[in-house]
């Protein structure tokens, strides 16, 4: 028997499968998609085996035979494997980088790599002696109608006794693995769907096409919707992945789950261990979760039987992965996945869907669908806009006189409050008012940020960390002060101004631990606290009954990023947040303060006008060949010199130049963020509509740099972000 396999090395130059003979010992145990040790070189690797052939369709060669096999269970089932193939040719990336994506730490193909099961001790039975004393006696009444009992249980007894009776084996152990997470089914809400909810419900059963786009409000009861796809997909005896686009989403929807679906639900997302991912994984594999629930990587769960993905808040860019490879758009894939299983669908909801994918629904591609009402038929909030250009001489820290005194009306009411502000740290920057001097990061083109509670400036790409400093490094005065406002220092403006208000803070910097996000969330919906501050994290999805007052301290910032989508990223920011208040009884109000009150994103925000917008965006959008016009290729183009890193950059424009006659080809220009981790980067652009000959133009400039240590070369189709 022959084997085809994958190493786990990702690299262009090796990129493909070796084939290896399998012991006869071994022939018993091989399966297509375990993972094996085999002999690559001068070391050992690990890799997935792809293919099995017999000898006689291979040449007559000498190979090497496998070492050892690693699983027992298969890992990439055959749909895995085939989405994995399709993830490659649409990113270009290696196929096992596509392979490793997929998987939690514990199965990736990665020598020296071993995360442990969970393992409970227990007892039977085995023969009882006539003659017991006291102890041992009460240990066996433990037995009465029970087969186990745990050992936690008997050693609360006598660990002495425990060990007499092992020793004469008058108690059998048992070891028992369990899961360490638990879903305990809690008390199910009642609910009826509306008949706005049910029509939808129907349209989509009754529908056989393949993508739907559920445009509906903020609270207008998206999930409920979900939930009652979800429950007749499982009466089908199919399964379900629901994505959500934020872990802090992730322990809500658990327990909205949990109360209708109990613990047939698995979550995968990063907040967990890698132990916590490896038993989500394998208690799915084994078809003892119906219902996967989490972010981006959830997609990748072994489900089988697949009915339904139901991408929540599907405007989120956190469904592209920008950052690394393989640079995949979950929404694509989750498409591509459904078309691996017959009479699946996608659902893609959200109250501000991407431009992109309702010019897609506009077009009749993605069946449209529209939840006009909030469930509790309140109207949407009303939304006042602050010109801080007006307000600036009257400013208390950062707050106008309108949304302090909002916010102390509504905690004299015992009413609660989020405020936004996406920016965490306590300022901006660091900067000397004698002669300008900025605190930057050594390895990277950015400013530091100062961070009041640990009394640091640190680097929010590379992590690097200082302390500060009173005096100038450069002109040696005592001069240093902080420009620019976080998070932290909103809220010690707010104990400032509001000495006993209540304030939880919800940004990367008070979320690192396990739990917080779920532990954050609770105490704010059992009232501990008045206040919610945060960043962006508060924005999306998060259902707060006594909510009545939504502040966004700076509208402005996202329309300052030098991006094509940042209009788009700033009205969906601001509607989505003013979208949590007044979601329960009570009516809501939102304040944004704004230094450009008649910019068209935040005009339509206040009047809630997503089809204004969107009117409006799509004839910039189209005036500049952008999405969704155009299609997009971001080529960026990396090296620790900058001079080889420019000069191999304008080659590779000048080559695109030549042989892609239809394609608008941008640049070189320097990356948004010039140098990261002292690696120099720049950027170019290719716009195109029709491009025949581009995926093979792009495969021949990665095989030319593919083997150059001076120069890395990445590609990133339709990114979410330059």
């Amino acid at each position: 028997m022959i084997v085809g396999v994958l190493v786990e090395l990702s690299n262009k130059n090796i990129d493909k499968q070796y084939f290896y003979s399998v012991p006869e010992s071994l022939i018993k145990d091989i399966k297509v998609g375990i993972r094996v040790i085999v002999p690559f070189g001068y070391q050992k690797l690990e890799g997935f085996i792809v293919e099995i052939k017999d000898k006689n369709e291979i040449e007559d060669i000498d190979l090497k035979e496998i070492i050892k096999i690693v699983d027992s269970d298969i890992i990439l089932n055959n749909e895995l494997l085939k989405l994995g193939k399709i993830m490659q040719e649409k990113t270009l990336s290696t196929l096992i980088s596509c392979y490793q994506a997929m998987l939690p730490k514990a199965l990736k193909a990665q020598k020296k790599t071993s995360i442990a099961k969970k393992f409970d001790t227990y007892y039977r039975l085995g023969n009882i002696p006539a003659k017991l004393n006291a102890p041992q006696t009460k240990i066996i009444n433990l037995f009465n109608n029970k087969e186990l009992v745990s050992r936690k249980e008997i050693i609360s007894i006598s660990s002495s006794s425990l060990k007499t009776l092992e020793s004469k084996n008058i108690l059998i152990k048992e070891k028992k693995e369990h899961y360490r997470l638990k879903y305990n089914k809690t008390l199910e809400r009642k609910y009826t769907l509306t008949v706005e909810q049910q029509k939808i419900v129907d349209e989509i059963n009754k529908s056989n096409d393949l993508i739907y786009l559920i445009h509906g409000v903020t609270g207008s009861g998206k999930t409920e919707v979900y939930m009652e796809l979800i429950e007749g997909v499982l009466k089908q005896d199919k399964t379900a992945i629901v994505l959500v686009p934020e872990i802090s989403l992730t322990p809500q929807m658990i327990r909205r789950f949990t109360e209708k679906f109990g613990d047939n639900i698995a979550a995968i997302h990063s907040a967990l261990s890698e132990g916590e991912k490896y038993d989500e994984w394998r208690k799915i594999a084994r078809g003892e979760a119906k219902i996967v629930i989490g972010a981006r990587s959830a997609l990748f769960a072994p489900v089988k039987n697949l009915g339904l993905i139901v991408i929540d808040e599907e405007h989120s860019d956190t469904y592209k992965q920008d950052d690394s490879n393989p640079r995949y758009d979950a929404k694509e894939m989750a498409i591509e996945r459904c078309k691996l299983n017959s009479s699946c669908k996608v659902i893609l909801g959200s109250a501000t869907p991407a431009l992109d994918s309702y010019a897609k629904a506009k077009k009749g591609i993605y069946h449209l669908l529209t939840l006009s009402n909030r469930v509790n038929k309140r109207p949407l909030p009303n939304i006042e806009i602050i010109d801080m250009n007006e307000e600036i001489k009257n400013i208390k820290g950062h707050f106008s006189d309108k949304l302090l005194s909002k916010i102390k009306e509504k905690i004299e009411k015992h009413e609660q409050v989020i405020l936004l502000l996406n920016r965490r740290g306590y300022s901006s920057y660091i900067s000397c008012k004698n002669c300008g001097y900025v605190f930057k990061c050594p390895n990277c083109d950015i400013t530091l940020t100062y961070h009041k509670y640990t009394n640091n400036l640190r680097c929010h790409y590379c992590g690097y960390a200082e302390n500060i400093v009173t005096i100038c490094p450069s002109c040696r005065e005592n001069a240093i002060s902080s420009l620019g406002v976080g998070t932290e220092k909103i809220e010690e403006e707010l104990f400032s101004l509001i000495p006993d208000v209540k304030i939880v803070r919800m940004d990367f910097d008070t979320t690192t631990k396990k739990g917080s996000h779920e532990k954050i969330i609770k105490d704010f919906r059992d009232h501990k606290y008045d206040i919610l501050l945060g960043t962006q994290i508060v924005a999306k999805g998060l259902d707060f009954e006594d909510v009545t007052l939504v502040g966004v301290i700076n509208a402005d910032t996202s329309l300052n990023i030098p991006d094509f989508r940042s209009s788009e990223t700033t009205f969906s920011l601001l509607s989505q947040v003013a979208g949590r208040s007044g979601r329960s009884r009570k009516e809501g109000e939102v304040v944004l303060q704004t230094f450009n009150k008649n910019h068209y994103a935040i005009t339509h925000v206040k009047k809630h006008d997503y089809l204004g917008f969107y009117n409006d965006e799509m004839i910039i959008r189209r005036n500049l060949k952008y999405p969704p016009f155009y299609y997009i290729v971001y080529i960026r183009v990396s090296s620790k010199d900058n001079n080889i890193c420019y000069k191999e950059a304008l080659k590779i424009k000048k080559s695109l130049e030549k042989y892609l006659n239809e394609a608008i080809i941008l640049g070189p220009s320097a990356a948004s963020l010039f140098k990261l981790n002292n690696i120099y980067r720049y950027g170019i652009i290719i716009k195109y509509k029709r491009q025949d000959n581009l995926i093979d133009i792009l495969n021949k400039m990665i095989d030319v740099y593919k083997s150059n240590r001076k120069v890395v070369i990445d590609l990133n189709f339709n990114p979410g972000h330059f």
